[in-house]
């Protein structure tokens, strides 16, 4: 295999070929079984350190070009793979090591889930006079099934706060209703 990929960033045992790239990219949105962003895609395999941001910018535009994935929202910018894409998945994922393929999955199902939680949650920081608060609200198709005010020492803690919250909304929310209804 040629190495010919943008290696900028790249830990050893990353991506060294646009080929291999290709693969993963068709690998990765057949496998996790729903639509993935074309920027999350770029961003997480950048920063995993699995392949070069913009090698994988550059081979979703040829994986596009040439059939194998397609654009199922364009507000959201998600993709997924044609059927051509998943026989490609199938076939050369043998040529990704495993541990790659098992990192770049499980990287883009904890994006994910991160961005489904943080979609079933609404939270606001505010202050009033010398107090910070902290409201955490849990959403089920956009309506509220649960809302909690806080008062937290400052924003630091807030902030800690929120990204719990945003962790397993669901868990918070069923915790409560366990504690209330014990």
């Amino acid at each position: 295999m040629d190495f010919d990929a943008v290696t900028a960033g790249v830990l050893p045992g990353g991506l060294v070929s646009s080929a291999e790239v290709k693969v993963l990219i068709c690998y990765i949105l057949d496998t996790v079984g729903e639509p993935v962003s074309a920027t999350g895609l770029c961003e997480l395999l950048n920063f995993e350190g699995i392949a070069n941001i913009f090698e994988v910018s550059d081979n979703i535009e040829a994986l596009i070009k040439n059939g194998h994935i397609i654009c199922v929202s364009t507000d959201e910018d998600l993709y997924t793979t044609t059927e051509s894409g998943s026989d490609v998945a199938k076939t050369l994922k043998s040529t990704i090591p495993l541990t790659v393929r098992d990192k770049a999955c499980k990287a883009t199902l904890h994006m994910l889930a991160k961005i489904r939680h943080t979609n079933e949650t609404d939270i606001a920081i505010t202050r009033e006079g010398d107090n910070t608060y902290i409201t955490c609200s849990a959403l089920d198709n956009d309506r509220s099934i649960m809302s909690v005010k806080l008062l937290v020492a400052d924003e630091n803690q807030a902030i800690s706060i929120k990204n719990k919250f945003i962790q397993n909304p669901s868990e918070i929310y069923s915790q409560i209703i366990d504690l209330f209804t014990k």
